[in-house]
């Protein structure tokens, strides 16, 4: 179903939607698009390429990083925008290694700083997305500047200077925004 069929709405103390305009079968699908940003767990990394997410035992590994593998050049080379900043911060801090929700908020960044446009924000883009502050715990909001701390830290390659980046990309709200983590399964084959 095309963008046009289905329509925003916002539901109060529910958030944002998505409905469709006309009558639907059941099992038809709705929508489908490629994800702002993902990350694999740090289970799948080694298991799973970076870019197409398929399993393969025969990957080649970032020669920078050598955190990231691919099933070849072509996806590797597909790759390199996304991957090249991040690249970079996981080269400056090893051996440590940064918490999943870390490495994906950091990618969500480099988005934004890019002002790339993906097609799946016809619908909505991150801005869109409802921070959910107000309904957190004190100890909750701790850990999430924990968490922003550390992608400060983890950044700090790439990004020296919090303060010049634009008011639209702050490091707490970021990991405040409604989001679900999806869980790794099977990867429809196109």
């Amino acid at each position: 179903m095309e963008p046009a069929a289905l329509e925003r709405f916002h539901s109060p103390g529910k958030g944002n939607g998505l409905r469709s305009r006309r009558s639907m079968r059941p099992g038809e699908l709705l929508y489908r698009d490629v994800p702002f940003a993902y990350v694999l767990s740090k289970q799948q990394l080694g298991s799973v390429c970076e870019r197409c997410l398929r399993r393969n035992e025969n990957l080649h590994r970032c020669s920078q990083c050598k955190v990231a593998k691919y099933c070849g050049r072509t996806c590797q080379k597909e790759a390199w925008l996304d991957h090249k900043q991040e690249c970079k911060c996981l080269k400056s801090i090893e051996p440590n290694f940064p918490p999943d929700s870390v490495r994906l908020a950091g990618r969500i960044v480099f988005k934004l700083l890019r002002q790339s446009v993906c097609p799946s924000e016809k619908l909505y883009c991150f801005s869109d997305l409802q921070s959910n502050t107000e309904q957190l715990s004190e100890e909750m909001k701790d850990g999430l500047r924990h968490l922003a701390q550390t992608l400060q830290l983890y950044l700090k390659t790439e990004i020296q200077d919090e303060s010049q980046l634009p008011p639209a990309i702050d490091f707490f709200q970021i990991f405040t925004k409604s989001h679900k983590k999806v869980p790794f399964g099977k990867v429809p084959q196109d």
